[in-house]
């Protein structure tokens, strides 16, 4: 009898400490151990949300739903536009637009429709370990809509990066269902690249939005130099690793499914996880938004971490009211803005002294990011996990893609000092000293100064 009461004490205490962390788990401690995110790398993202919710507009001239400050986007810059009609349920609608002030060329992929029975089949067309592709399993519905894709708007895009000079960004983005498409877009063409005139790996980018589970993990790692996906606190989705059919079959009880999820996942081992090669992930370099604390309510200024998880990539779902909520484009692009504006604060107080954190070092650090992350892959023995990323472009373009570089700076440098925006650093030592013959740094006179 005693012994009885024992073991039933043990479960007791067991059950409930593990009842109290999982309760107590929130969103923010998937990225605790995370660094900052800087301005620079965070400024695209609140454009390019405004850029998919722009896709929802049937007239841009005329808006309904635009957000706060509006879309900030010119109507006549939008090449072209496609809907649902026109789709033909291949795809979710998306929109080309030409951002002549970022030198970008974007493909902006709504999300899911829940009154579109297309979306759904789009969405469904999966199974476990169905489709392999460039050395690891991806979403075969995704794969498919990409594909379909980037078929019918190949001529378009590479049409508008030659008369570009060859010099603009190619950007892919999406929302939910359209992460998904952009993720697996962007994999093919960077493993394609003469589809879009030969553009070199390191003009294309990819921001998947609240994003789908669309491919391995050795993907996800690989090609996390161009692709980068935005989580805002408590998001379902991304932390969403059964089948996707199981949330949509069960849509209406949504909570009960997802305490379930959350009770069986918690207890499969996580070596197991990491292993099985069929296992989807978000895909890329991870943004997570975080701006709510533990037993502490309503929001406070979101912070913004970054990083190239291998292990504890947004593996526990979230018991949170917020779990839905935060999947919206709307909210994300609210807070993304509101963090963007508080990272430019930041920075701005120490604008009178030199930046910790030079350029070019913090563009080491992404690289070396990287590299660690592909070696941490291949030490947890994921498979088809390698540190070898195949690199097909010639030295040519890879020239031409610096200067390119050095030509869309060059230009965002002269537009800010004419609309009288505070100077980099290194303009104002340009402007306040020069060189002698020995190379050494003298001041210039006050005749020679600028006013």
């Amino acid at each position: 009898m005693s012994l009885s009461c024992g073991v039933e004490c043990v479960l007791l205490v067991g059950c409930s400490r593990w009842a109290w962390k999982r309760c107590t788990y929130i969103g923010s401690d998937d990225s605790s151990s995370w660094p900052l995110a800087t301005p620079e790398e965070f400024e695209p993202i609140p454009r390019v949300c405004r850029l998919i919710l722009a896709v929802y507009e049937s007239d841009l001239n005329h808006p309904q739903y635009s957000p706060p400050g509006g879309y900030r986007v010119k109507p006549e810059w939008v090449v072209k536009r496609v809907t649902y009609e026109q789709t033909q349920g291949h795809a979710p609608p998306y929109l080309i637009y030409a951002d002549h002030d970022n030198h970008e060329i974007v493909l902006a992929i709504r999300g899911l429709n829940l009154v579109k029975e297309s979306d759904y089949k789009l969405l469904l067309d999966n199974r476990l370990g169905m489709q392999m592709f460039d050395g690891g399993y991806v979403h075969h519905g995704l794969l498919k809509s990409a594909t379909w894709l980037l078929a019918q708007e190949s001529e378009t895009l590479e049409r508008l990066w030659v008369d570009n000079g060859r010099c603009y960004r190619m950007v892919f983005a999406g929302h939910s269902l359209g992460s998904g498409v952009a993720a697996l877009l962007t994999v093919i063409v960077v493993n394609h690249r003469d589809r879009l005139g030969d553009v070199p790996r390191s003009l294309v980018s990819c921001y998947a939005l609240a994003p789908a589970r669309c491919m391995s993990l050795n993907l996800a790692v690989k090609y996390a130099d161009v692709i980068h996906s935005v989580i805002l606190q408590d998001d379902f989705l991304p932390r969403t690793p059964t089948p996707l059919e199981d949330i949509f079959k069960s849509i209406f009880c949504l909570p009960c499914l997802l305490f379930g999820v959350c009770l069986r996942d918690t207890f499969i081992p996580e070596g197991r996880k990491l292993r099985d090669p069929r296992r989807l992930f978000a895909p890329g370099r991870m943004y997570h938004i975080v701006e709510r604390k533990f037993c502490r309510c309503g929001r406070y200024p979101p912070e913004v971490r970054t990083a190239i998880p291998v292990d504890g990539r947004f593996e526990q779902i979230v018991l949170s009211c917020n779990a839905t909520s935060d999947h919206g484009i709307i909210w994300i692009e609210r807070e993304a803005d509101k963090a963007l504006q508080r990272m430019k604060e930041m920075s701005s107080e120490t604008r009178t002294t030199a930046p910790k954190i030079q350029k070019l070092e913090r563009l080491q650090t992404i690289e070396k990011e990287h590299k660690d992350a592909l070696e941490r892959a291949v030490s947890l023995k994921i498979p088809h996990a390698t540190t070898d990323i195949e690199d097909k472009e010639e030295s040519s373009l890879e020239k031409s893609a610096e200067a390119c570089q050095d030509e869309i700076e060059d230009a965002s440098q002269s537009k800010s000092a004419e609309t009288g925006r505070e100077t980099s650093w290194d303009e104002v030592v340009k402007k306040l000293y020069k060189r002698n013959e020995s190379g050494k740094l003298l001041l210039k006179s006050d005749t020679d100064a600028p006013k």
